[in-house]
């Protein structure tokens, strides 16, 4: 007795398998660029935020100095001119080597442009081999005697 209707279902072939495990690859690498694009696009604000505030800071510090300079040497002209302006000089040096060493601070401080990246590729990596390390235990290690 031949029977040619429909019969049970047939567990996937090694090729069903193989393709599913590409397409599950393929969806991975997906995900993980987009999330390299997210890593790259906030690098690029702290940079942009970064450069923007530095530039904000030089002129209006430049004008800001400009300003001191001429009022004081107007002030002290006709008395201590010379003493007056190493001041100024030196005031100004001060506040440009400590507005340096904010700036590399910051610079020492950005968040590494991959960090999230990186952390979900180290997960990634755990978890398959785990799931390895499952897959080539023998089911009948853990059966009691």
């Amino acid at each position: 007795m031949n029977d040619s209707g429909p019969s049970a279902p047939q567990p996937p072939g090694l090729l069903d398998s193989l393709r599913r495990a590409l397409l599950t690859a393929v969806e991975l690498l997906q995900v993980r660029l987009a999330l390299v694009g997210v890593d790259l696009e906030a690098a690029m604000q702290h940079w942009l935020r970064l450069l923007v505030w530095l530039l904000v800071a030089f002129f209006t510090g430049a004008l800001a100095a400009l300003m001191l300079v001429v009022t004081v040497l107007i002030a002290f002209w006709d008395t201590h001119r010379m003493l007056a302006a190493g001041v100024i000089t030196a005031v100004l040096a001060g506040t440009m080597l400590i507005s340096l060493l904010m700036v590399f601070r910051q610079i020492r401080t950005r968040p590494h442009p991959l960090a999230t990246t990186l952390a979900e590729l180290r997960n990634d990596a755990v978890t398959l081999e785990a799931s390895r390390a499952l897959a080539t235990a023998h089911p009948l290690d853990d059966a009691k005697p």
